[in-house]
């Protein structure tokens, strides 16, 4: 590969103020944007398209806070630059709620588990896909979904607690 086109593939030399083109699926409305091609995508959700329940942390993928799904598959949005989800189904905080909470969200208010909330929406997307791929997990399944996500406030009990109601009143509903 010559350098030329090395330079041209490569999105961080391209000229100040040139912007690349993409097309996705946020939330399940359709997106046509122009964006600096260096933008992460936890910050085109939420300084560009307003979606401020993904949250800024680390801004290294240990906490957990800006936890959105890309087609269907948990990742952290402060590791992704947008460009890289061009053609892609993302799914926020926001997505999740219709006119009623949803149930993921009621089980944390019911167990309290959040306090001051800032983690609240990673911890709530991170249950989502345990629960997807294991409806009845045990305590130890639960502790090593969550290892990717921090709370500073509650001790995690009670999410720990939320989670387990939640996937039992689930099983009971299955049987």
């Amino acid at each position: 590969m010559d350098m030329k086109n090395r330079v041209i593939d490569n999105p961080f030399t391209l000229n100040e103020g040139q912007t690349i083109a993409l097309k996705l699926t946020i939330n399940d409305e359709q997106y046509e944007l122009q964006v600096n091609p260096t933008i992460k995508l936890i910050n085109l959700l939420r300084d560009h398209l307003n979606l401020i329940g993904p949250k800024v942390s680390c801004g290294i993928g240990r906490c957990g806070a800006c936890s959105v799904f890309v087609d269907g598959v948990l990742v952290n949005a402060c590791l992704l630059m947008a460009y890289q989800v061009n053609g892609k189904h993302i799914t926020t905080i926001e997505g999740l709620v219709g006119v009623t909470i949803d149930e993921v969200q009621q089980a944390f208010l019911k167990e309290g588990g959040f306090q001051c909330g800032y983690c609240t929406s990673g911890m709530i997307m991170t249950v989502k896909s345990l629960l997807s791929t294991n409806p009845d997990p045990t305590e130890a399944d639960i502790k090593e979904a969550l290892a990717g996500n921090l709370c500073r406030c509650t001790g995690y009990g009670g999410i720990i607690r939320a989670i387990q109601s939640l996937a039992k009143s689930k099983v009971a509903v299955q049987e």
